[in-house]
Order: structure tokens, then sequence, then C-alpha cells
């Protein structure tokens, strides 16, 4: 399940007392890398450190600090990144990957870790299990891509029966998580009832599988939760949440990801976007789905279709309710739902950590939820989300300071997975 016990007093205290953070940072024989100069914002609640040194060795962040206080080794490989500012790997809980392609393409704009909430096709499976096959050797990735999770297919059972069944089969598959869909689509269509997802969950959990939810309404949203859902895959769109919702999100300890970008996708194409001449988003631009969208006939269906215009009456609905849980002490996971056709991959992370922004939530706040927290929800802190010692060197190198604004996540200088330079 997505749940997990917070660390000790005495581990927590043992960070806040240091200076640097290191371990065995001249026992080790293996290849290391010095990124020198730079800001470092490591993923924690420390303050940024400026004049800071990041030290890799095979894959795995060694030391992280000020540099006067990083010893780092004879023969060691230096970048200097001074005048930078370097984050985490930005981590999507709920992406969408089509083609293992796809994982270029986020790692490209730096979301270097994907939970795929549903659909991969065998080469995503192959994708993954060469990349755990890398990680347990602590061989560098190849391709160098981002870092991928599976759901499998996304279980539509009618039946209790059915949703044992279903669950067994993508079991059989060592998904990371499995995922339901609770949803009419704005009462086009039957919704999954209770009984059966409530047959999914059970089973799931029986298997030792945690179960993400897709849902829209309020009344669904709670009654999974209580009925034992591990995570909210979307926001809450038709009325605003309430403080009981928050308290049980809370004591429950499940996390809510807004896929803001998901909404707006949905309404964004009845004129062209401005983003479409953004030399950043046209530099890894699928351009097929550009010129689908710009056909002046699907603007127009855009434009007249009910359900776009109520999922854009319902967005700042969204937000606030993002905004409420936020402030309530829910942990927010940053995810978008990108993937299907107009949702661009990697681009739309970035703007989600806008609109997150958009919807009050503080820049810091927001990096951690894409980064730490989304790690956290996903259970998978151990490897990624910090830059700390013992955990995979996946960060972005910036040219200016996300804390200041969050729209400096677009000035990306590079992107670094296991230590290594993506398109390097």
């Amino acid at each position: 399940m997505f749940r997990r016990l917070a660390p000790s007093a005495a581990a927590l205290l043992v960070l806040a007392l240091s200076p640097v953070v290191a371990i065995g940072a001249q026992s080790s024989t293996g290849a290391t890398t010095a990124f020198t100069g730079a800001t470092l914002i490591d993923g924690t609640d420390r303050a940024p450190i400026t004049n800071a040194t990041l030290l890799v060795r095979d894959g795995r962040v060694v030391a992280a600090g000020a540099s006067a206080r990083v010893t780092i080794p004879a023969g060691a490989a230096r970048v200097s990144l001074a005048g930078k500012v370097i984050m985490p790997g930005i981590i999507n809980s709920h992406g969408h990957a089509s083609s293992a392609g796809d994982l270029a393409t986020y790692a490209a704009y730096g979301v270097t870790t994907l939970y795929s909430l549903g659909g991969e096709p065998a080469d995503v499976f192959a994708a993954r299990e060469s990349q755990r096959t890398a990680q347990r050797s602590g061989a560098p990735l190849s391709p160098l891509v981002a870092r991928v999770f599976v759901a499998g297919p996304v279980l539509t059972p009618t039946t209790p029966d059915e949703a044992r069944a279903q669950v067994a089969g993508v079991a059989a598959q060592q998904v990371d998580v499995a995922k339901i869909r609770v949803d009419d689509n704005l009462g086009l269509g039957p919704k999954m009832t209770p009984e059966v997802y409530r047959a999914v969950i059970n089973e799931a959990h029986a298997r030792k599988l945690r179960l993400a939810a897709h849902m829209y309404y309020f009344a669904d949203a709670v009654d999974l939760l209580n009925s034992g859902a591990d995570f909210m895959a979307h926001s809450v769109r038709d009325v605003e949440v309430n403080d009981a919702f928050a308290a049980s999100l809370r004591a429950k300890n499940v996390c809510y990801t807004p896929t803001l970008m998901r909404e707006v996708s949905t309404f964004v194409y009845e004129s062209t976007p401005a983003f479409f001449t953004d030399s950043l988003f046209l530099a890894h631009a699928n351009k097929a789905w550009m010129a689908t969208l710009q056909q002046p006939e699907r603007m127009e269906a855009t434009r007249t279709n009910a359900a776009a215009q109520q999922y854009k009456k319902q967005l700042p609905v969204a937000m606030r309710n993002l905004k409420r849980l936020s402030d309530a002490g829910v942990r927010i996971a940053m995810g978008t739902d990108t993937g299907p056709m107009g949702r661009f991959q990697g681009y739309f992370e970035l703007m989600e950590l806008e609109m997150m922004v958009e919807a009050g939530m503080t820049p810091r706040a927001v990096l951690a939820a894409a980064t730490r927290d989304a790690a956290r929800c996903m259970q998978i802190d151990r490897e990624f989300g910090t830059l700390e010692p013992g955990k995979w060197a996946d960060f972005v190198v910036l040219t200016a300071s996300p804390l200041e604004n969050i729209s400096n996540v677009r000035k990306q200088h590079s992107v670094w997975i296991g230590g290594k330079r993506v398109g390097g």
C-alpha cells in the first residue's frame, strides 16, 4: 500500500545536525564525479546550499553539501556548475508510457522517474526489467531514459469474480501498482460499482499490491478512501472537498495527485495554444499530434464539446481543492496523466508545477510534491526523491532557482540520471 512509517526522531536529529551529508567519501574505488559550484536544492527541508559540491560514485550520491566541507577524492572527475542550480529529478506519480520511446521524452524535460498508471505495451515492461537489472548491478541505465514503474492494464471488471481474476492477471505481470477507473465520464457511461471496486481493492491487498484509483466525484473519492484505496490518482472536480476528507487522507496516509494539466488538455485545443510556439516545447513535441490538434474542424469540435467545456468549468474547483488539501497537511504527489494524445509528456509536467503554484501552493511545496513527496507516496523514497547519500544521483541543473520563481524549472541546463548526462 501507499503507506510508510515516518523516520525516527533520532534519524531526523542526525540529519538536522549534519552540515554536510556523506557516506564513505574516500573509502571506495568506484568511478567518482564531483559536481561543483552550484546552489544545491537537495529536496529535503534544508535550505539551499550555495557553492555546493555533489559527489557521485557509481551513479549514487556519496556526499552533498558546502564545497568547503566535501572532500573530493584524488582522481575524481570534476564538472563545474558555477552559477547553476541543482534540484532532484522530477518524479511523475501519474503519467502514461505508450512506448519505450516516451521515456526519452520525459527525461529530456527533467522527468527522471515515471509511474505509468496503465496501458503499457511490452516494450515498456521490457524497459522496466532492463532498468531493474541495471540498478541491481549498479550499472548505468542504457538507454539513459526516465526510470519507469508500471500498472499494466487498467482494471475494468463488472463483477466481484471478474475483479479477483483481473487482479490476479496484473499480479502475474508483477506490476508495481494496480489501477481502476471509477468514473461515468460526466454521465456518458457506466461507473464501476462499490461492490466491484471493493473486491478489486481487497484482492489487490491480499496479493500485496497497492491500488491507485481514478475518480472524479467527491462522493466516490470518499468511499474509495474508506474502502482502502491507496492513492487518489486525480483531483476531486465536481464539488469542493471538506475538512473531514482531508483529515481522513492524513489519518490513512493516502496521497493525492492533482493532474491539473489533464483538465487543461480537454479544452485548450479549441484554439492554437500559446505553448505551441515555445522553443522548449518544440524541441521534443510530437509533431503529428500538433498537426491533428490544429485541424480547424477539431478545434471547432472542442469549442462545442459539452464535456470539454464542463472540464474547463470545473478546473478552478480542482485547483481550490488542491490548495485546501495541501494547506491541511495532505501529502501531494505531482501527477499529470500525460501520455494520451494531446497530453505532451515532459513539457506538461513543467506546466503542472506552474499550475500548482497558481492554485496557491508555494514553490517549495510544489518542488517537494514533484520530488521527495512523490517518491514517498510511491514508496520509492529509499532510492529516489532527494539528493542524499546512498540514493541515485538523478537531478536537473537549472540556470535560475525554481524557489524564486517556479517557471525557472523551464530554464534547464542539463538533466542527469545516475550521474550521467541525458543526451550528453
